[in-house]
């Protein structure tokens, strides 16, 4: 073997084994002292960041996000909004104008860094929008601990997206992602992405925060409060002694997560409640007529917690608050910001199911929703929908808590917009493309599990995925090794059409023939995705007998499902559009036979799927 061969099968195989390099995970701890001007909604800040570079690299800069700084005329997040016009997030603009652009000079959002250093030496940094770059005076080596501090000043801005200034339903502060906020690095680099207007993402630290704020404010937080004796609002025997400037001073700590966000207000009442087996739960928010509902959602919230906690793992912090505070709701660590006041109880309480169970995907498995926003929004939005199903049940009994979602998706496809999922999150050309290459797409991906593998299996996977990544970082590779390797099945083929592509899913009843005794069914793949396909049949004494026609690229077929037993068939190649097959009923016997009879296949022409036999 030539020098020169031996030196290309190293390097491929260097490619293959390491495509992902070791697992690691950095760590921060911020140590947080802030001091509020809620007259003039600004604040001043200090912190020391203790940073652990956990990753084989030598660390030569570091960044940090500075999400306020998109609060602006001109700022990236306008000219994005302005670019996208009526197509854009509808939040951002009015009449397809953006409203960022009508900022007043004294209500934009700022965060004015004084200085950086790093064991005491004074460092140079860069501010690129809402990226600040800093370059080291010594580079922090693998596996050691380096420590910066540093001061700013920030201006709270006009709340025109989840943070800022007097929102619409009258709260003073919605404090989130408001501090200068350390970017994750890991095998992928630095996590850098420009603050346009959806996600984030950041290492996982630890928080021990002090908010010196005038005497009358209640806070509401992601976090426990050690001295709830010396505030307003959380114990009945608070003694609340302000010094010389008329504030007091709120100590709050939370381990291991990826942020801290709280809000503030003068009205703001705090109640408490415990999940049997669960978290301590508080809700912060301004109580009248048109919160009327967040004392009935009470029950709802507790059984929220104990399916997820049953269904998908256990809630890893002590507590979990809803605040009102924010437009529409966004989840961050042991905290939601959502709007207070709901048409319904029904409406109140999906906010507080969707945005909590974002707890599970965006704070505790913790995904790079800049990058992968489908399996934060779709995972969560998926078990929005199993548990939503179960608090309220539609008035007529359906099995598939799925069907709005499907039927959502399908008429979507026939506006002819639809982008892919594996799009970075900030990078859609449309807002409502967004939407459903993201939540609704991510959604049904696991729908679309569930029926190749069956639901048991996939119930399976989610939970030894859950046990394997909490507090990791996974992506979507972790997640379809674990899907794999539990169901036994290769679907790599299955993300790849869903998550990559625009491409649809389209299955046909072609053709029946009946002879004597027997009926020969031939189906047709109409559509660009391949899958494996679940026919039934319905006798005429109203029996169903169900078939599996399995794809040949799963290699391994579901051996069961909850909609009931089936027998299995031989499997279709993906590359051959029709399938011809013979079932042993006669004509006289059968009232029905279709394809999907459970509902769960996303095929965007359903009506060709089924055939009645008069």
């Amino acid at each position: 073997m030539s020098k020169r061969l031996i030196i290309v099968i190293l390097f491929f195989g260097a490619l293959v084994s390491g495509q992902q390099g070791p697992y690691y995970q950095q760590f921060a701890k911020y140590a947080m002292d802030i001091d509020v001007d809620a007259a003039n909604f600004t604040y001043n800040g200090k912190q020391t960041i203790t940073y652990t570079n956990n990753s084989p690299d030598e660390l030569k800069v570091v960044y940090f996000h500075l999400y306020w700084n998109a609060f602006k005329p001109g700022s990236m997040m306008d000219q994005r909004t302005q670019n996208l016009g009526k197509n854009g997030d509808s939040r951002l603009q009015k009449g397809g104008v953006s409203t960022l652009a009508s900022i007043p000079k004294s209500e934009e959002g700022a965060q004015n860094i004084h200085w950086i250093r790093q064991n005491g030496k004074n460092l140079k940094f860069e501010i690129q929008e809402t990226i600040m770059k800093v370059t080291l005076d010594t580079p922090v080596k693998p596996n050691s601990t380096s420590t910066f501090t540093m001061e700013w000043d920030a201006v709270i801005p006009m709340q025109i997206r989840r943070a800022g200034r007097n929102n619409r339903e009258g709260i003073d502060m919605t404090m989130t992602q408001w501090y200068p906020k350390l970017a994750e690095y890991d095998y992928d680099g630095w996590a850098t992405f420009d603050y346009i207007g959806r996600e984030f993402h950041a290492p996982f630290a630890d928080f021990d925060i002090n908010i010196k704020i005038d005497r009358d404010y209640v806070i509401g937080a992601g976090g426990t409060l050690l001295n709830p004796n010396e505030v307003k609002g959380y114990s009945p025997n608070a003694s609340v002694k302000a010094g010389p400037d008329n504030k007091v001073t709120w100590r709050w700590n939370a381990k291991n997560m990826l942020d801290f966000a709280w809000a503030a207000d003068r009205d703001y009442t705090v109640e408490t409640f415990t999940v049997l087996d669960g978290p301590k739960i508080f809700y912060v928010y301004q109580k009248s007529d048109k919160t009327k509902f967040w004392e009935e959602s009470k029950p709802y919230v507790e059984k929220f917690f104990q399916l997820m906690n049953s269904s998908l793992g256990r809630y890893t912090y002590p507590s979990y608050s809803f605040v009102q505070g924010g437009d529409g709701g966004m989840e961050y660590g042991m905290v939601t910001m959502m709007l207070g006041e709901a048409r319904t109880l029904e409406d109140l309480v999906g906010l507080m199911v969707h945005e909590g169970g974002h707890s599970w995907n965006q704070q505790i498995m913790a995904y790079n929703e800049s990058v992968r926003p489908w399996m934060d929004e779709g995972f969560t939005s998926y078990y929005d929908s199993r548990i939503m199903h179960q608090l309220f049940p539609p008035e007529k009994p359906e099995p598939n808590p799925f069907l709005g979602s499907l039927n959502n998706y399908r008429n979507f496809v026939k506006r002819g917009i639809e982008e892919p999922a594996v799009w970075l999150g900030d990078h859609h050309e449309n807002g409502t493309a967004y939407s459903f290459a993201t939540y609704v797409k991510g959604e049904l991906f696991l729908v679309q599990l569930g029926y190749i593998m069956g639901e048991d299996t996939l119930n399976s996977v989610m939970k030894e995925f859950y046990n394997q990544w909490k507090l990791k970082h996974p992506t979507d590779r972790d997640f379809m090794h674990v899907a794999q390797k539990v169901s036994g099945m290769d679907l790599k083929w299955f993300q790849h059409y869903w998550i990559n592509t625009t491409k649809t899913i389209d299955y046909a009843v072609k053709e029946v023939k009946h002879d004597g005794n027997t009926t020969t069914v031939t189906l047709e793949n109409k559509g660009g995705i391949p899958m494996p396909v679940d026919f039934s049949v319905l006798t005429k004494d109203n029996k169903v007998v169900n078939y599996q026609i399995p794809l040949n690229m799963t290699h391994t077929w579901k051996s069961k499902d909850i909609y009931g037993s089936f027998t299995t068939l031989n499997y279709w190649p993906w590359t051959q559009k029709e399938y011809t097959f013979t079932i042993p009923y006669s004509k006289a016997q059968i009232s029905a036979l279709g394809i999907d009879f459970s509902q769960r296949l996303a095929d965007v022409n359903p009506a060709d799927n089924f055939i009645e036999i008069k």
